[in-house]
C-alpha cells in the first residue's frame, strides 16, 4: 500500500506548490530573503526603507483568524476566487487596528483532496490579498486530509506580522467624552454573521444561490461572496498624515460579534459609544437578512457589521478633514457617532 492509496498524492501536491511558489514571488518584497530551500520564510528587518529611521523601539504584532462558514457559499456557487482575499483580510484588519504596519502573511489551507483548479484559485485571492495590504506572502501548508473532511470541503487559515513603533500602537487610552466616530463602509457581509445568514437565507426561506436579487444587483451568491474590504493601506496613509497620537485614538475592526461587541473593546472604563443608525447607508443584504428571518435589531448589530467595516475614534476637530482624506484614498467614510459620559459599551440611537 502506498500514501497514494491511502488517499494522499503528494505528486499532484507538489506540482501544485511550484505553481503556488510563482504565484507568491508577485507579493514579495526587498525584505524577503529567496532561497532554493528551506523550511521557512525568511524576511529581513533590515530590508525595510528608512527602517532604522522610522523604528527607534519598533513591536512586532502577530494575528490568526480564518473565514468561517463564508466557506459553504464559496462551494455552493462553485467559485474560490474570492476567499482567499477575505482569509488575508480577517488577519490584516485585526493588525492594523494597532497602528501597525502588515509585513507578511502565511496561510493554512486543509483540504480532502488536492484539487489544483481550487486551490489555484484559493491561492490567487491569497495573492491579491497580499497585494491590497501591501505584505509580502511569505510562505504557507496544504494538507491533505480526506479522512477529516469529505467532498470538496477545505478549510482556511491565515497568519500575518506588522511593525509598528512603540510609542505609536493605537491603544484607545486617550479617548474621551467629546471624541467622534468615523465609520469606514464595508463592502457587505465581510466574513462574519454566515451562519445565521445560511440558515435563514438557504435553509427557513429556501433560496437558491442563482436568484438574482434587484435589490443588490446581482445574484444571492455574488453578494454574499462579496470580499472582505482590506483597509490597510488607507490606514496606513491616515496614520502617517495624522501623526500626533492624540488625533487617532482608537481603531476597532467591526468583524464577529459587530459594533455592539468590538468597539467596547478599546473604550476606556467612563466611555460609552452612542452610534447614530441613520449616519450611514446600511446595505440592501442585512435588511434582507433581518427581513427573511425577523431578527431583532439588536441581534443583527451584534452579529453583522451593518455597513461599516471599521470605525475610528477621533479628536473631534480633524474628523472633518480625515473624511475627506479617506474619500480621496477610494474609501466611504461618515461620522457615525460620538463617545459620551458612562461605561464601556455601544449604544444604538435612531
Amino acid at each position: 500500500m502506498t500514501y497514494k492509496d491511502a488517499g494522499v498524492d503528494t505528486e499532484t501536491k507538489d506540482k501544485f506548490i511550484d505553481k503556488v511558489l510563482r504565484m507568491m514571488r508577485r507579493t514579495y518584497d526587498p525584505a524577503v530573503i529567496e532561497k532554493p530551500w528551506g523550511f521557512a520564510g525568511l524576511y529581513s528587518l533590515g530590508g525595510i526603507k528608512l527602517f532604522e529611521r522610522n523604528y527607534k523601539n519598533p513591536i512586532l504584532v502577530g494575528c490568526t483568524d480564518g473565514v468561517g462558514t463564508k466557506l459553504r457559499v464559496a462551494s455552493m456557487v462553485g467559485k474560490h476566487t474570492t476567499v482567499g482575499i477575505d482569509l488575508v483580510a480577517m488577519s490584516i484588519n485585526d493588525l492594523i487596528v494597532m497602528g501597525a504596519s502588515p509585513l507578511f502573511f502565511l496561510d493554512y489551507i486543509a483540504i480532502d483532496k488536492v484539487s489544483e483548479s481550487i486551490l489555484s484559485d484559493i491561492v490567487s485571492g491569497i495573492v491579491e490579498g497580499c497585494k491590497q495590504a501591501g505584505c509580502a506572502l511569505l510562505g504557507g501548508e496544504t494538507a491533505e486530509m480526506p479522512d477529516l473532511y469529505k467532498n470538496g470541503d477545505y478549510d482556511l487559515a491565515g497568519f500575518a506580522v506588522g511593525i509598528v513603533e512603540k510609542s505609536k500602537i493605537v491603544d484607545g487610552k486617550s479617548i474621551k467624552v467629546g471624541d467622534e466616530i468615523i465609520g469606514i463602509y464595508s463592502s457587505g457581509l465581510h466574513s462574519n454573521g454566515y451562519s445565521l445568514a445560511r440558515k435563514i437565507l438557504f435553509e427557513k426561506n429556501n433560496l437558491e444561490h442563482n436568484k438574482y436579487i434587484d435589490k443588490f444587483g446581482c445574484t444571492l451568491g455574488e453578494e454574499l461572496l462579496k470580499p472582505t474590504r482590506i483597509y490597510a493601506k488607507p490606514m496606513r496613509d491616515i496614520l502617517r498624515r495624522y501623526k500626533v497620537k492624540k488625533v487617532i485614538k482608537g481603531i476597532a475592526n467591526i468583524t464577529g460579534g459587530g459594533m455592539i461587541e468590538n468597539i467596547p473593546r478599546i473604550l476606556p472604563s467612563n466611555c460609552t459609544a452612542e452610534i447614530y443608525e441613520g449616519a450611514w447607508h446600511i446595505p440592501p443584504i442585512f435588511s434582507f437578512i433581518q427581513a427573511g428571518g425577523n431578527v431583532p435589531k439588536a441581534e443583527m448589530f451584534r452579529v453583522f457589521n451593518m455597513g461599516i467595516g471599521m470605525i475610528m475614534i477621533v479628536d473631534p476637530f480633524f474628523s472633518k478633514s480625515i473624511i475627506r482624506r479617506l474619500q480621496k484614498l477610494g474609501e466611504k467614510a461618515v461620522v457615525i457617532g460620538k463617545i459620551v459620559k458612562g461605561k464601556p459599551e455601544v449604544r444604538i440611537c435612531g
